[in-house]
């Protein structure tokens, strides 16, 4: 399903002046560092939804107090432009397009009353999908050889925190999941960069790095394959910032016939709402641009297996789900599912 990338650009993360850049030339564990084992369900505590459950209604408060401090933010800046406005002052709106309040999509949309009709469900439908066009999110697939995944977690747990905490990268991470069920001894990784033009100042920044091409001929002894999409979320659907739930994570992963994506996200939006509403926490959502096309991939936490199933057969209750599942079938061409777990550097897990 995922296109072998022709760039490798998470592979090459080193930081300049690590301490631990000889070690990453050589398969030789880290002598007083104990080895990083590989997640699994077996290590979830018998109370993983109950804590779950917890932790996700914390979060939630605290990411309602935060956006209501940008509903004030956002409300004063509105009212300040309004003001420059009655004065004759260009505001900021003026300088240029702004996809997130119209901008571009309302000039060219706008025109008679019953064109504005026409369009109204395209203007929004495409505003929607773009508004967080600022991001561009790549996703990263390694399957590794079985008798190499104690050096590989410990090699990814070396060199992706340093380079999610080196500010002159310019890059975050989402997080680095294990595959738990699905495709064995593979790992999801998922970087956040600003814009592509951000992308490409990430990889020249690491690139010009000597202990790069160190990284890169170490990886490798590992790799089965592996595969990377750059991609853009869904405005609907913002990623999530970092936080520590627990419980278990799935990856949903659909390919849609071709030129299917705009109906999709229609569907999906309205979808969104229902499963939110019987309590089904959604991590991000992504549509790919460069990789694997016409693929959507979406990343949900639960407590645990038996929290999922109770959650999914909840979402049949909620109104326009169903009707979400009846008209997003027919657009898929091919759909599958992990079940992956956080690996302890993962700023969301």
């Amino acid at each position: 399903m995922f296109r072998p990338a022709i760039t490798r650009p998470l592979l090459a993360r080193p930081l300049a002046s690590s301490p631990l850049r000889a070690c990453l030339s050589t398969a030789t564990p880290l002598l007083n560092k104990p080895a990083i084992a590989t997640p699994s369900i077996g290590q979830l505590p018998k109370d993983s939804q109950s804590k779950f459950d917890a932790n996700l209604a914390a979060f939630r408060e605290k990411q309602a107090a935060q956006q209501e401090a940008a509903r004030k933010e956002a409300a004063e800046a509105a009212a300040a432009a309004r003001a420059a406005a009655s004065t004759g002052q260009p505001d900021a709106a003026a300088e240029g397009p702004d996809i997130k309040t119209g901008g571009v999509f309302s000039k060219l949309l706008h025109g008679s009353s019953e064109a504005q009709q026409d369009t109204f469900q395209i203007q929004e439908s495409f505003s929607k999908v773009l508004a967080r066009g600022k991001y561009v999110h790549e996703l990263v697939f390694h399957r590794i050889r079985p008798d190499k995944l104690d050096e590989y977690i410990e090699l990814i747990g070396n060199e992706y925190p340093r380079i999610a905490g080196d500010k002159n990268a310019g890059v975050k991470l989402v997080g680095s999941w294990a595959t738990e069920i699905g495709e064995g001894d593979t790992f999801v990784h998922i970087w956040e960069y600003n814009g592509y033009a951000g992308y490409h100042d990430t990889l020249r920044y690491l690139e010009g790095q000597q202990s790069t091409q160190k990284y890169k001929k170490e990886v490798r002894k590992y790799l089965q394959s592996r595969s990377n999409s750059l991609a853009q979320e869904f405005s609907f659907w913002p990623t999530t910032q970092p936080r520590n739930l627990g419980g278990v994570f799935e990856l949903r992963s659909y390919t849609l016939h071709p030129g299917n994506l705009l109906e999709w996200e229609t569907h999906w939006r309205r979808g969104l709402v229902a499963r939110q509403s019987q309590g089904m926490e959604g991590v991000g959502a992504w549509f790919t641009q460069i990789g694997g096309l016409n693929e959507v991939h979406y990343l949900w936490q639960f407590g645990d297996l038996r929290g999922r199933q109770v959650l999914r057969e909840k979402s049949w209750q909620a109104e326009g789900w169903a009707d979400t599942v009846h008209k997003t079938i027919p657009l898929i061409a091919k759909m599958q599912s992990k079940i992956i777990l956080p690996l302890p550097w993962s700023p969301v897990k």
